[in-house]
C-alpha cells in the first residue's frame, strides 16, 4: 500500500486530494492546524487516515512531526504541501505581508527540504507543492502572495534540476491553481472558478501522471500564457 502526506488537510483542496488518496489505496497522514477538523476526516475512514496537528509557521518542529508521522504510515511515497495562506493587502499592511512569507516561503521550504533529503536517501518519492498562477506576474493587490508563489516556483524547479542531476526516481510536480472555490480565493469579479472535487481530481491526475507542472483547471494554461506575453508597460497599468 502506497503512502502519503497531506500537508493542510482540514480543507479545500488538501481535504480533496486526502480523500482521492484514500480512495485510491493509499494510506494518508493528514496535517493542520485544526486537530478537529483532522479528526472529522479521520472519521470518514479510521484505519486509512493518520493525523498529526502542526503549523508550518513554527519551523523548529517540522522535521520532528514529519519524522512522526512518516513513522506511524511505515514510509512514505508522496507528500503533497497544499498548506498556504494570502490575503488582499494594497495597503502593504506589513503584518500581513510576514504572515504570509512565513507561511509560504519559511514554512513551505522547510517541509520541501524535509521531503526532499527524505527521498534523496530512499532514492525515490514524489514532492507536489500547490501553488498558484500568481506566481508568474506581480500583483498590486497582493504583492507578497504572488512574490511567496513565485519563490515557489522557482524553489521546485531548483529541486527538480537537483533530482535530475541525482539520476534518481524523485518526481517535482508544481501545481498552478487559478481561482478555486476555498477560502483563498478572494475578490471581486473572479471569473472560471473551479468546485474544489473537479480541481482536486485534475491534480490527482497530474499527480499519477507525474507532470512537472499542471495549471488547474486545464483552461487556465491559456491565461499563464498571456500573462507571460503580456509587455511590462502594459502589465504595469493594470
Amino acid at each position: 500500500m502506497r503512502k502519503a502526506i497531506v500537508i493542510g488537510a482540514t480543507s479545500g483542496i488538501g481535504k480533496g486530494l486526502a480523500k482521492i488518496l484514500v480512495g485510491n489505496n493509499y494510506l494518508v497522514g493528514i496535517t493542520g492546524r485544526r486537530k478537529e477538523l483532522l479528526n472529522e476526516l479521520k472519521s470518514d475512514n479510521p484505519n486509512l487516515y493518520y493525523t498529526h496537528t502542526f503549523d508550518i509557521t513554527d519551523t523548529t518542529s517540522i522535521a520532528e512531526n514529519l519524522k512522526i508521522l512518516t513513522t506511524e504510515l511505515g514510509g512514505l511515497d508522496l507528500l503533497i504541501i497544499s498548506s498556504g495562506t494570502g490575503d488582499l493587502n494594497e495597503r502593504l499592511d506589513f503584518e500581513i505581508e510576514k504572515r504570509i512569507i512565513e507561511t509560504n516561503v519559511t514554512g513551505f521550504t522547510c517541509i520541501a527540504n524535509w521531503a526532499f533529503n527524505y527521498f534523496e536517501k530512499q532514492k525515490s518519492g514524489h514532492l507536489v507543492a500547490i501553488g498558484s498562477i500568481g506566481g508568474l506576474r506581480g500583483s498590486r493587490i497582493a504583492p507578497a502572495y504572488n512574490a511567496t508563489k513565485a519563490f515557489q516556483i522557482n524553489y521546485l524547479e531548483g529541486l527538480r534540476q537537483k533530482a535530475t542531476k541525482l539520476e534518481s526516481q524523485i518526481f517535482i510536480t508544481d501545481i498552478r491553481p487559478g481561482f478555486v472555490d476555498t477560502d483563498m480565493a478572494k475578490g471581486e469579479g473572479q471569473f472560471w472558478v473551479a468546485p474544489v472535487d473537479k480541481a482536486s481530481k485534475q491534480i490527482y491526475n497530474a499527480i499519477k501522471k507525474k507532470r512537472q507542472i499542471a495549471y488547474i483547471t486545464k483552461r487556465w494554461k491559456i491565461v499563464a500564457v498571456i500573462m507571460r506575453l503580456l509587455p511590462n508597460n502594459i502589465y504595469k497599468r493594470m
